[in-house]
């Protein structure tokens, strides 16, 4: 059902994605700095920031949507906040402890609603709708030493939906004259390639069978 219920969603917003001036925003507050200091990397036990904006253009009217991922050296969340603004705004603030994700959703005119997810690992990969920075989180959380295919347990806050992806380096890939290297991300339904540079660092997202690309600035 997370796949379902997740790239549905996915597909239906990808496509209003499209029409983006701004479509992938990146920043790591820590890698600024230097190459040395990367998100994932120890850094005398600073946290990471890994933060996204999307305006999506749909027929009834603009919607803002913005998250805010803290992570801890190692790639594990700490703490996620996503906000939704159209007419009214909505968001949720998600804080992650021992395997398990505590959900604050805030919904505007209504009361909060709180609800626990548990994974059963600190390592969960947070992919929200949407906001395509937060899959290049996921090239430096697979271990590119090890290979092969690797498994992670995903949330998706704006469905409040928990799952599992996997990851699988894809090797040397070609795409507008660059090569690249690929990172191959799939659920039950749908595959997702993520085109790196030799640094890891996300430079093309790639949906073949939705025919989606998200290309970073």
């Amino acid at each position: 059902m997370f796949g379902l219920t997740f790239w549905r969603g996915w597909r239906r917003r990808a496509f209003a994605a499209l029409l983006l001036v701004q479509v992938f925003a990146l920043s790591w507050a820590h890698a600024q700095k230097k190459e040395a200091n990367s998100a994932l990397q120890p850094d005398k036990g600073k946290f990471s920031l890994a933060r996204g904006t999307t305006t999506l253009k749909t027929e009834t009217g603009d919607t803002k949507v913005t998250g805010n991922l803290t992570l801890q050296p190692d790639g594990a969340p700490v703490a996620y906040d996503w906000t939704a603004q159209t007419d009214k705004t909505n968001g949720a603030h998600i804080l992650f402890a021992n395997g398990t994700a505590k959900i604050t959703l805030q919904m505007q005119g209504a009361r909060p609603y709180e609800q626990d997810l548990s994974f059963g690992t600190p390592l969960v990969a947070v992919l929200d709708n949407n906001l395509y920075h937060q899959y290049a989180v996921l090239a430096r959380l697979y271990d590119w030493s090890k290979g092969g295919t690797q498994q992670l347990p995903v949330l998706i806050p704006q469905e409040l939906t928990p799952g599992s992806i996997s990851l699988e380096s894809t090797g040397s890939a070609s795409e507008g004259g660059k090569t690249y290297e690929g990172l191959r991300v799939t659920t039950g339904d749908l595959e997702i390639l993520l085109l790196l540079d030799s640094k890891h660092k996300l430079m093309r997202l790639e949906v073949p069978t939705a025919k989606v690309s998200v290309v970073r600035d």
